[in-house]
């Protein structure tokens, strides 16, 4: 058995969490807080691992073989800064590092850092790793129903807010306003998920209401709501589009530039493990199976949780809704250009949303991959048919490498005058919800 497998076979055992930290990797700001705060109900010590900088790509370069992407590299990077600070004990601490199958190197991150640690001697380091083959279903160590139920709940309520941050901020009367207003939302839901004296349906139930007194907060930033700004999807791989650091915060420059962005939510990509789930079931002749009754009713769980979340935002989301089925929607809008029993991974989410933004109005679509990302690659070969095939509709692939921001430098101000160029000669119209019209 070769070092790889061996630190596979040794990241997918169930690790005891009990008095240590857990560090968990920064992928997105507002999802990585809460995920934490709803561990600190559960008494576990979550630490977000938010605060990525130079040092991160310094260490990330250090000790990786320059050949892993650009994710693989702040993850290792953010999470060696913690192992080598002074004071670092190897029995007290824990790093999350999940697992996904598909065309991608995320599937290595953790089998690969373990190999890291002991190869330089932090072999005691353990490395938390649940897998996106059973939905993520198997990393909580006690009363797993009512984390797993609280951790979607972390995650849907990120999307909703980063959704609501990115469809004001751009409107703003005075900058900075609208990132006030997340922050203040941020700290209020952490403290209701941290909570010990709450049970999961009241702590969901307190996030619902918590939520409504967002949306009024969010509602009355003084905001001049013209329809003059593009609208620009955002897609591709889920770490780099989500994580600014990694795209040298490329959705606050689209802003500059004029435009408005709708980042592809966290949640996707969790709905689309739950497809995967069961098609493996399926797969395995399980079809009829307690598995896949499990399966389906954690997933219509899932279904009824996060449409009570989003149905506090219902008219502030008219015209950004997703589609139906969600990752199974993506799916058979890129049909036409996918497989979907062939192509796994983010290329096939990337392409049906490149889609979904032009069937819903939108004016053009950046795809952020890191630099040779296979995902990335994938959908940028078949970009070009889906442009001529929905009126030559603009879609821009951006790689990053954590280098250089030469990019958006170079090539957003074109990319954004060809958005700009479409949205005057469009057939398909947004559909804008109700505080466009109050100005």
């Amino acid at each position: 058995m070769n070092n790889t497998q061996q630190a596979t076979d040794k990241v997918k055992k169930r690790i005891s969490l009990t008095g240590k930290t857990v560090y968990i990797p920064g992928m997105d700001y507002a999802a990585t807080r809460l995920f934490c705060a709803m561990f600190k109900a559960f008494d576990v010590n979550a630490i977000p691992n938010i605060r990525s900088d130079a040092k991160t790509i310094e260490l990330g370069s250090k000790y990786t073989s320059g050949e892993e992407c650009l994710p693989e590299k702040i993850t290792i990077g953010d999470f060696m800064k913690v192992v080598l600070a002074p004071g670092f004990d190897p029995e007290k601490n824990v790093f999350f590092m999940p697992l996904s199958n598909g065309p991608c190197r995320f599937g290595q991150y953790a089998p690969y850092f373990t190999h890291i640690l002991k190869k330089h001697g932090y072999g005691n380091v353990q490395v938390l790793s649940p897998s996106g083959e059973d939905g993520y279903g198997s990393f909580a160590e006690k009363d797993s129903n009512s984390l797993l139920r609280t951790a979607w709940t972390a995650l849907v309520t990120a999307d909703i807010l980063r959704k609501t941050l990115h469809k004001i901020r751009p409107y703003e009367k005075m900058s900075g306003t609208t990132d006030k207003v997340f922050e203040r939302a941020l700290e209020r839901l952490e403290y209701i998920l941290s909570r010990k004296d709450y049970s999961t349906m009241k702590k969901h139930r307190a996030v619902v209401s918590a939520l409504a007194d967002i949306n009024k907060e969010f509602m009355s930033i003084p905001a001049d709501f013209t329809k003059t700004k593009p609208l620009i999807g955002v897609v591709g791989e889920i770490f780099c589009r989500l994580n600014e650091f990694s795209n040298s915060n490329l959705i606050r420059h689209v802003e500059e530039h004029g435009g408005e962005c709708w980042l592809s939510d966290m949640c996707e990509w969790i709905w689309y493990t739950n497809y995967e789930e069961k098609k493996n079931l399926a797969y395995a002749g399980r079809t009829v199976s307690l598995a896949m009754l499990i399966a389906k009713i954690k997933h219509y769980i899932q279904y009824t949780d996060e449409h009570r979340l989003y149905n506090v935002f219902k008219n502030e989301f008219v015209g950004y809704e997703e589609a139906p089925g969600a990752a199974v929607g993506l799916m058979e809008l890129a049909a036409p250009y996918f497989d979907k029993y062939t192509v796994i991974g983010e290329s096939i989410l990337s392409v049906g949303k490149a889609i979904h933004v032009y069937n819903k109005g939108g004016d053009g679509i950046i795809d952020i991959s890191p630099f040779s990302c296979m995902n990335g690659i994938v959908s940028e070969a078949v970009y070009p048919l889906v442009s001529k095939d929905h009126e030559d509709f603009p879609i821009k692939s951006m790689y990053f490498d954590g280098n250089s921001s030469a990019a958006i430098e170079r090539d957003l101000p074109i990319f954004m005058e060809m958005a700009r160029g479409y949205m005057k000669r469009k057939n398909i119209q947004r559909t804008y919800p109700w505080y466009f019209n109050r100005h």
